[in-house]
């Protein structure tokens, strides 16, 4: 499902609400999340799961096409753990 897509899922379950403003929800909800974790906070959705950043340390990579070794700086990644109950779900429970 890409965004589009939600947006409009949500739209068509809420009929009361115009579609720009479902456009603007979904949005914030995207934005605030993005927000938090640029400031480092950890994201918990209750059942669905929870985003957070991790700290990847410098490291010596390779070069795949000439094998050369390569210095590889440190970064911050995004992480995503599953809830409880998306994991149940999904294992058909």
């Amino acid at each position: 499902m890409i965004r589009s897509e939600l947006i409009q899922k949500i739209a068509d379950a809420n009929p009361h609400l115009y579609q720009r403003d479902v456009e603007r929800i979904v949005g914030t909800i995207f934005e605030e999340i993005t927000s938090a974790m640029a400031d480092g906070d950890r994201v918990e959705l209750r059942g669905f799961g929870a985003f957070s950043v991790k700290k990847r340390d410098q490291r010596v990579g390779r070069n795949p096409r000439t094998g050369e070794s390569v210095e590889v700086d440190e970064k911050h990644v995004p992480f995503f753990k599953t809830g409880k109950r998306l994991r149940d779900r999904l294992n058909g429970h």
